[in-house]
């Protein structure tokens, strides 16, 4: 870890999982002096953090992994088709090991604030532990799902068991046997520790807000014929993820609207998308997210196998989703989930029929009765996107703070860089694809086109870069009529900002997919970076004298 100490270097990097790693990497490799800050005690991001019992990726091994380096994929091998935290985590730090990367980053280490200079056209980036550092360049890679939501319940500061978060588990466990255990969300954390909770506590009960889709996570080992085709086009393959709308495989996609084949060929495409998992289910037929019609085809599909698997036909109801169309709200991949409410010390509690009204000193109280619990797990989710980017206190020119610039609801161009915030960019920002898509494909694509542009300004004289206030709107409008053309924004979701009370109602990720939006940011590049703002001066940014190991 680097001694704290003030200095100037070329950029900063805010993160140290997926994207901040990358970025370290990338823009070593193109010539600046970089460093690097993480808020935790060591590397992995979200996977750092969320080590919640049951964890694990909705993204196949193989596709949610560095495409950067043949010799890095390689020498890594997957042992499950839907990698677990722990080792997403082995892998990330194995990634940070092998291309050096931990002597760039200082641990522990919150930002707590960054302000431009505009005289001296650099960024001043300040610590929780007081160290200032001067950079022309800062990258924002904090992560789209990196700030938990705190409870807010009344009364929790008088309970006298336990409770902790699934996006911010204790490291040391948690103990579970013998404990009546409370689970507050049934969202994807929710839902895949549910089961796993279950087998451990003593009683659990599950207090459900929303009832969620879900599909079966159908895990196992990597598939050695698929990893073989892959590692023989290693490229190809990855090209080919990088033309895709989500960023990751989706063999099962017919590209034929549902209700255009006949009840019993879809009833057996649905069946043969729910075998196979991943999110074929959402990509089968092609009209699933903008025909409602359509769209109810599959709902139902989703709700008859709830009924299926589980025994007590009032709990299946309880939990089985209505009001909002399937997939509007991010599809959750879970194991037994369903089953869980068969077994006979679990219980279902749905808030929408009785609320919880405060915490008491011995468990949760709802407007029905008191359920006395030892251990209280809140999976409330994420303050997505936007969160994590507001808590840093960003100030641009003339002192604006990127809350002031965001009152109305976040305003990027591409997701990458803010109007009014020079030499900023933000990796997965609000308006990209982020969340919709395999994250770490959007990382490379997006850490790719940063660096393209830095080197753009080094080889043409130019020390300062922002987004064009007009383009920022554009984009804007481009971001909310591709959503509106959707049924997403028909749910009150996360993706909305609908769980944070008082964010601004504004839909946060780019929905025309992965390959359309990296089409448009090549065509803004080739066209001179269109929509940005430049000013000519001394870049201040010189070569590495060293190399790095490849």
């Amino acid at each position: 870890m680097h001694k704290p100490h003030d200095g100037t270097v070329d950029a900063v990097v805010i993160g140290a999982g997926f994207g901040g790693l990358y970025a370290l990497y990338k823009l070593r490799e193109i010539g600046l002096s970089v460093r690097g800050f993480e808020a935790a005690a060591d590397i992995g991001g979200t996977w750092y953090f969320n080590r919640y019992p049951g964890a694990r990726c909705d993204v196949e091994s193989l596709d949610y992994s560095y495409s950067f380096s043949r010799e890095l994929a390689d020498e890594w091998r997957w042992s499950e088709r839907f990698a677990t935290q722990p080792e997403i985590l082995r892998y990330i730090n194995h990634v940070a090991d092998r291309f050096d990367l931990r002597r760039h980053i200082t641990l522990a280490t919150r930002v707590t604030g960054a302000a431009f200079d505009e005289d001296a056209n650099l960024w001043t980036v300040t610590t929780g532990s007081g160290e200032r550092v001067r950079c022309r360049f800062v990258i924002a890679a904090a992560g789209s799902l990196s700030l938990p939501k705190p409870p807010d319940f009344e009364g929790l500061d008088e309970f006298r068991g336990r409770w902790v978060q699934t996006g911010a588990w204790p490291h040391d466990g948690v103990e579970l046997a013998g404990k009546r255990v409370a689970v507050i969300g049934t969202g994807s954390s929710g839902m895949q520790a549910i089961p796993i909770i279950a087998a451990g506590a003593a009683h659990l009960t599950v207090f459900q807000r929303t009832a969620n889709f879900s599909a079966p996570a159908m895990n196992g080992p990597v598939d050695p014929a698929h990893e073989a085709a892959v590692r023989a086009d290693f490229q190809g393959y990855r090209r080919a993820l990088m033309e895709t709308a989500g960023g990751a495989r989706h063999p099962l996609m017919t590209g034929l609207p549902a209700l255009q084949v006949s009840e019993a060929e879809r009833a057996a495409k649905y069946e043969e998308a729910w075998n196979f998992a991943a999110f074929a289910l959402q990509t089968v037929f092609s009209d699933l997210m903008v025909d409602e019609a359509a769209n109810e085809t599959a709902a139902e599909f989703v709700r008859a196998k709830i009924r299926t698997a589980v025994k007590d036909p009032a709990v299946a109801e309880r939990l089985t989703p209505r009001g909002y169309p399937f997939g509007a709200k991010r599809l959750v991949f879970e194991t037994g989930y369903h089953e869980t409410f068969n077994r006979p010390d679990v219980d279902l509690v749905d808030l929408r029929e009785t609320p919880i009204e405060r915490i008491t000193p011995t468990g949760i109280r709802t407007s029905e009765a008191d359920h006395p619990v030892d251990l209280i797990v809140f999976a409330t989710g994420f303050d997505a996107m936007t969160g994590p980017l507001l808590a840093m206190d960003l100030r641009g020119t003339g002192g604006l703070t990127l809350e002031q610039a965001w009152a109305d609801g976040p305003l990027t161009f591409l997701g990458l860089m803010v109007a009014g915030f020079p030499n900023l960019f933000t990796i997965n920002g609000p308006g990209s694809p982020s969340v919709l898509t395999n994250m770490v494909a959007a990382i490379e694509q997006h850490v790719d086109w940063i660096a393209d542009c830095i080197e753009h300004m080094r080889a043409n004289g130019l020390r300062r870069v922002e987004a064009g206030a007009e383009a920022q709107l554009a984009w804007a409008e481009e971001v909310r009529r591709m959503a509106d053309y959707t049924l997403f924004p028909r749910a009150n979701s996360w993706y909305m900002g609908a769980n944070v009370p008082g964010k601004p109602s504004v839909f946060l990720a780019y929905v025309a997919g992965l390959g359309t939006y990296a089409k448009r940011c090549e065509e803004i590049a080739r066209a001179g970076y269109e929509g940005c703002g430049f000013e000519r001066g001394e870049l201040g940014v010189k070569p590495s004298l060293t190399s790095s190991p490849r």
